[in-house]
Order: C-alpha cells, then sequence, then structure tokens
C-alpha cells in the first residue's frame, strides 16, 4: 500500500510538472510575439522616419508646383527640416495676387491646395487641418507624425485694379510695402490685437522678455513672419536691455550671446537691431556679426537708427540677405492721426520706389490706425508682403 501511495504520488508530480510546462510554454510564445511585434515596429519607425534630403526634395517639388499654379507675386521658401528638433521644419511662404471677388480667392487657393495635397499624398504625407487668420491660409503637412513642411498662403481679395499710375508706370498693386512691428515680448494681449489685424505684418520680438517666446510661436503659428529684434547699444544708451551687442565686446562672445537670444525667439527667419545707433555704426562689430547671421541662415534688415549706420553695407558686403527701412518710422509721434499720416506716406513710398520697409510699435494708437488703413492699401495700389520678400 505504501509503495502505491509512492508512486502515486510520483505520477501526480509528473503530471504537475507536464501541466506547468505546457502553461508556461503559450505564456513563452506570447511574450516573443509581443517582443517581436515591438522590434519591428521600431524598425519601421526608423525606416518610414524621413531624412532631410528626403523633406528638402518634396519642399522643392511643393514650390515648383506652386510657382505655376494660379497667378502669384511671390514664391519663397527655407530649408530648415533637419530631423532632430522639432521646431525646425521647412517653410513655404505663396502670396497670391489679389482676386476680384471671394468665389474667385477661392478657386485659386482650393486648386493650389489640391495641387499641394497630391505632392503630400505621393510621397505619404499627411495634412493637418487647415488654419486660417484672415487672408493668411497654414498647411501643416507630416510623415510618419513627424511635422515637415509648414506651407503659408496669402491669398488677399480687393478690387480689381489694373489701371496704370501715371506718376509710377506700374499696375496698380504691384507696389509692395513691408510692415514690421517691433518691440514684442512683454505683453501678450497687444500680441493678440495684432493677430486679430490678419495682414501679413513682420514680427520682431525682444530677446529674454515674459512672452518672447510664447508670442513668437504663437506668431509662427498663425503664419506671421517673424524676427529676432536684436539689442544693440544706443548713442545715449537709454532704457537698453539687459544683454546687447556693444562695440568692443570679445568677438568670442557674440556667437554666444547670439544664439541664448535666438533661444528665446524660435522661428526667426531673420534679424533686425533694437535701437543700435551706436552699434551699427561700428565696423568691426557689424563685421563680428555678419557671419553669426549667415551661419543661422538669417536675413538683416537695417532699422535705421542712425545716419551713420554701415549695417547694411556690411551685410551686403559678407554675402548676407538685407534690406533697410526707407519709409519713416510709423509712430515717433504715437497719436492716431501721426500714425494714419505716416501709413500714407508709407504707402506713397512703396509706390514711389516699387517697394519699401517701414516699423512702428505696438503703442494703442499705432494699432488703431493700421485697423483704420490697411483695409484699403489694396485700392492704393500697394501690396503688403512679408520682409522677407523685399531682402536680397
Amino acid at each position: 500500500m505504501r509503495q502505491r501511495d509512492k508512486s502515486n504520488v510520483g505520477l501526480a508530480e509528473d503530471s504537475e510538472c507536464i501541466c506547468k510546462r505546457s502553461c508556461a510554454f503559450p505564456l513563452f510564445l506570447g511574450i516573443l510575439s509581443v517582443l517581436v511585434f515591438l522590434i519591428s515596429g521600431c524598425k519601421k519607425e526608423k525606416q518610414t522616419r524621413p531624412s532631410p534630403s528626403q523633406v528638402h526634395a518634396i519642399t522643392r517639388e511643393m514650390v515648383r508646383t506652386a510657382s505655376v499654379s494660379g497667378k502669384h507675386v511671390g514664391v519663397s521658401s527655407r530649408l530648415r527640416f533637419d530631423g532632430v528638433d522639432a521646431g525646425r521644419i521647412d517653410q513655404i511662404v505663396v502670396t497670391l495676387g489679389s482676386a476680384s471677388s471671394e468665389p474667385s480667392r477661392q478657386e485659386t487657393v482650393t486648386h493650389l491646395i489640391q495641387a499641394l495635397d497630391h505632392i503630400g499624398t505621393t510621397h505619404n504625407l499627411s495634412r493637418d487641418s487647415e488654419t486660417s487668420s484672415g487672408a493668411m491660409l497654414v498647411l501643416n503637412y507630416r510623415r510618419s507624425g513627424i511635422l515637415t513642411q509648414s506651407v503659408h498662403i496669402i491669398a488677399p481679395v480687393a478690387a480689381a485694379a489694373s489701371t496704370i499710375s501715371a506718376q509710377t508706370g506700374q499696375q496698380v498693386g504691384h507696389a509692395r510695402l513691408a510692415i514690421i512691428l517691433d518691440d514684442l515680448g512683454s505683453d501678450r494681449a497687444v500680441a493678440d490685437e495684432i493677430f486679430a489685424l490678419a495682414y501679413p505684418l513682420t514680427i520682431s520680438v525682444l530677446p529674454g522678455h515674459p512672452h518672447s517666446t510664447e508670442i513668437a510661436e504663437e506668431a509662427h503659428r498663425r503664419g506671421y513672419e517673424v524676427m529676432l529684434h536684436l539689442p544693440m547699444q544706443s548713442v545715449a544708451n537709454e532704457a537698453s536691455e539687459a544683454q546687447e551687442l556693444r562695440p568692443g565686446m570679445a568677438a568670442d562672445d557674440i556667437p554666444v550671446l547670439f544664439e541664448q537670444m535666438m533661444q528665446s525667439v524660435p522661428n526667426a527667419a531673420g534679424v533686425n537691431n533694437h535701437q543700435g545707433s551706436q552699434a551699427t555704426a561700428d565696423p568691426a562689430l557689424m563685421q563680428e556679426l555678419m557671419p553669426v547671421l549667415l551661419q543661422w541662415n538669417l536675413f538683416y534688415v537695417d532699422s535705421r537708427t542712425s545716419t551713420a549706420t554701415v549695417a547694411y553695407d556690411t551685410a551686403q558686403h559678407a554675402g548676407v540677405r538685407s534690406a533697410f527701412r526707407n519709409a519713416p518710422f510709423l509712430d515717433d509721434v504715437a497719436e492716431v492721426g501721426a500714425v494714419r499720416k505716416q501709413l500714407e506716406l508709407a504707402f506713397r513710398k512703396a509706390q514711389e520706389k516699387g517697394e519699401a520697409i517701414t516699423i512702428g510699435h505696438p503703442h494703442p494708437a499705432t494699432l488703431q490706425a493700421l485697423r483704420e488703413e490697411l483695409p484699403r492699401a489694396g485700392s492704393a495700389g500697394v501690396r503688403l508682403v512679408f520682409v522677407s520678400q523685399l531682402v536680397h
């Protein structure tokens, strides 16, 4: 009896072991399947992640297509995608001609979007829902969830105008005016007032202020052009920034300081000087600055705060895309009537020269005058553009 009991116990133990093995084997297979799935998923993600060269090639194709898709004033692009920094994406700006009616405008925009979407589909890109702000439309494209291209379409509506100006000999509407609004960064509410204007304005943001990064990111998201408003020493040096470029500073300090400022103002496409009547007149300092701008692939606009400035000439000599303010400041006198007159003068300067750049500040009087006067720019024969379209 005892022998038989031991035998039975042995059989029970063997059965239990077999059961454990049989139960463990499916569990092992399940874990192995999950691991294989995860590994293959990672490989697939690596395979589908776009390279900068692939993204740039698609961007160039979009630029070519936009150039022949309807009447346009200009198509510009910046190849910034590097596959590492989520904030660095390829950018395309398409400025369409003024339409005679809203249906005509919609038709032109629809055809352009269809052409761009076709390219995106061909290259396995998906597109976010389009966002708009007045005359501006933003299309963001992605590959495998990664933002690769952002296309900004500016399609204004204006009364049909094809008469020739006797004074300029140009077709009405061909004169281009860029308006830069300086000193953004401290007041978010003021930035929102500018965004509500819904015109292609260039936003120049001071670095290191409480809302500098937030405003720069929001402006970029809404399709506005962003600039770094680079602090530079003035002759009087009144109300200077905590950090600024100064004559005589060590050459090695300039790129370090500049990088810190750029981190505070993401998506900056170019630079213009804040104050700087002393700094822009210093040839040595300007010669040190220009290679830094080339390294960052930024354009430079000389605010011309001094008649002694050498900034623009130095930029041209160094091969930096550049321009300068060639119309009076809008708000040396911050009163609505005075700003309105300065805007009228800027319109005339654009008509006389074919293109003009003016600069204003986010004063209540300036914003009120812009709200009143910008709607009549088209009828005055002036097309509002981003300042990047006037650099060379």
